[in-house]
């Protein structure tokens, strides 16, 4: 069948060159369900020939699925969140669907704006890491929302959706532990965005490890930059139970309390021994190198967008689809030992 130049070709006409019905061409282009391998092999031959794209617009615009899902999280550039989103995207390419991904620099504005952009996108589900765990505004705003959504990394406290995350709780506790272990008596423990779901965990753990040894809390919450790293080093060092270990809940606080203690020639693991929570790319290069608490980062990406796919295949999205029951899914992490705590010998 010949076209007119510069006009795409119709269902219709696919139909036709392939000799069957339109609904039969509609089941090839949607996965070839209940269609003989002879007729998927003739529709798929005048597919070709014509050069024939479905029409996803018009597709969407009867209610069906867009094969497109949402991530939003707090920042493309943390290494973390971007090896997360890489194993999502992995998932969704092999289920026919294209990853949109937007950050919120952890600010809830952009948070609900993100979430009305993509829901007007008409994303088939979302899967996000909230920037405030138990923010009303967001749980009535997810829960308007007609399609399947995951949260990773951060539960959604107040609402009923399923949630992929590390046990952050246990990490911390064994953290600490093993700085106890190595004869540590003041461990320090610096942070930032104690907001945070993962850090109140982290903080939490940190607190019944010190509590069950005996040992005083020493919690610094502000450091979010390499010059308030500076000042709490600064203030630790001159208060009356200088530390003599420190446990650092994210990785750029590690990079910035690394720099400093190198700056002010403080070595490690003595006098001060360090522990970092999450893994890094030059963790393992530096001088001394860094022991951490690795996380399952692209098991975190890939279970998430399992779960979504999982809902989203379960039943057509309506409202409240995937949400009649709350899954929580804990992965483990893996405590990396190195030259800083003191585990290795001399670098």
């Amino acid at each position: 069948m010949k076209r007119k130049k510069n006009t795409l070709a119709t269902l219709s006409q696919v139909a036709r060159a392939a000799g069957v019905g339109t609904t039969t061409v509609s089941r090839v282009i949607n996965g070839g369900d209940r269609v003989s391998p002879e007729t998927l092999a003739k529709v798929n031959r005048a597919i070709e020939s014509l050069g024939y794209t479905p029409n996803h617009a018009a597709r969407v615009l009867k209610g069906d699925r867009t094969k497109t899902i949402g991530l939003i999280i707090p920042s493309i550039a943390d290494p973390f969140f971007s090896s997360c989103a890489e194993a999502a995207q992995a998932v969704a390419r092999a289920n026919d669907s294209l990853l949109i991904v937007v950050s919120t620099g952890n600010d809830l504005k952009n948070e609900l704006e993100n979430v009305n952009v993509l829901a007007g996108h008409r994303v088939d589900g979302l899967i996000i890491a909230a920037a405030n765990s138990q923010r009303q505004s967001l749980c009535r705003l997810l829960q308007s929302l007609r399609m399947p959504i995951v949260a990773i990394d951060r539960p959604i406290l107040n609402l009923n959706v399923p949630s992929v995350v590390a046990n952050n709780f246990l990490a911390a506790r064994s953290a600490v532990r093993h700085l106890i272990g190595h004869g540590r008596k003041n461990i320090g423990c610096l942070t930032g965005e104690s907001e945070l779901f993962t850090i109140q965990e982290r903080i939490r753990g940190y607190r019944a490890a010190t509590k069950q040894a005996g040992l005083r809390c020493i919690l610094e919450a502000s450091i979010h930059d390499y010059d308030s790293a500076f000042r709490c080093i600064e203030r630790l060092f001159q208060s009356k139970y200088p530390p003599d270990g420190l446990f650092t809940l994210k990785n750029s606080t590690t990079i910035f309390v690394f720099e400093v203690l190198q700056k002010l020639g403080i070595r490690m693991p003595d006098p001060i021994a360090l522990l970092g929570f999450d893994d890094f790319e030059l963790a393992s290069t530096v001088r001394p190198s860094i022991s951490v608490v690795r996380q399952p980062v692209q098991d975190l990406g890939r279970v998430a967008a399992e779960l979504l796919f999982e809902q989203l295949f379960k039943s057509e999205p309506r409202e409240g689809a995937g949400r009649q029951t709350i899954r929580t899914l804990t992965l483990e992490t893996e405590l990396i030992c190195r030259r800083s705590c003191g585990c290795l010998p001399s670098d």
